[in-house]
């Protein structure tokens, strides 16, 4: 089922519903090579989430989502010694936004990050109360010292390379300096954005507005990203975004492209 190398791909589908098709369209187009598919923002409910369709391509599905907005799942090959749904803490579990699982010796964790708003409102604060519960939850468990990944759909481009005109995006969601220190917080506790250690000076993005054809002018953000503990970086040998179904017209794209590593297993 999985051979030396495992590919762990990263995925905001905005809707599973409205992406299903284009899903499994992208997995045949690919020859089914993906091992772990984490997805975010599934926006259905945990019964209403298309297991059967994952589980004749051989995947695994631990979905954690609600309805019409948010919600995390993943799809994994591999069998699962470990899941965990949510923080454990019923006010910050009210929005489904995490999902943990253990394959292997590596623990992967799958995030949905909250959009935000400008400043003074509740949204800004909610994202960086957000952030810091996340990196809480991460010192907790001790993660250093474990192989882990965290990936997902974190809603914040880390730098200027990360957007496409760092002038007509500056200080705006995702780009705000307060959004950028807490996510710097989070890459303090020593975790590597594995695309920037491959490609530091490259322009790469993962997410492009619907509006005004931005994904043919490659008007985009980087704001999907895929971290990971030094202990794995040795086995990391490939990083990769997959353009292939968001530059589809049918079935209607999301507006992330998928991001995928492949690690050395």
């Amino acid at each position: 089922m999985i051979g030396a190398i495992m590919k762990i791909c990263t995925w905001n589908v905005n809707s599973i519903k409205a992406r299903k098709v284009l899903a499994l369209d992208w997995l045949k187009h690919r020859n089914n090579d993906i091992d772990v598919l984490c997805f975010q923002e599934t926006k259905t409910v945990d019964k209403d989430f298309p297991l059967e369709d994952f589980e004749e391509l051989g995947f695994g599905c631990h979905v954690f989502g609600q309805k019409s907005y948010n919600g995390v799942a993943i799809c994994t090959k591999i069998p699962v010694t470990l899941v965990q749904k949510g923080f454990g803490d019923e006010d910050w579990d009210e929005q489904k936004r995490i999902i943990m699982i253990r394959i292997q010796e590596t623990n992967l964790i799958n995030v949905y990050a909250p959009h935000g708003g400008e400043r003074g409102t509740e949204k800004f604060d909610y994202k960086q109360n957000w952030y810091r519960r996340l990196t809480t939850l991460l010192k907790e468990h001790d993660s250093l010292k474990d192989q882990v990944l965290i990936l997902g759909d974190f809603n914040i481009a880390h730098r200027d390379i990360d957007v496409y005109s760092p002038e007509e995006l500056a200080d705006v969601i995702g780009t705000l300096p307060e959004e950028r220190a807490v996510f710097e917080e989070l890459l303090n506790l020593r975790f590597i954005d594995i695309y920037r250690h491959f490609y530091p000076e490259k322009k790469q993005f993962t997410w492009w507005d619907y509006i005004g054809g931005a994904i043919w002018k490659d008007e985009g953000m980087r704001i999907d990203y895929i971290l990971s503990t030094n202990s794995l970086l040795e086995k990391i040998k490939n990083i990769e975004v997959d353009l292939w179904p968001r530059r589809r017209k049918k079935p209607t794209p999301s507006d992330h492209a998928p991001l995928i590593i492949e690690l050395e297993n």
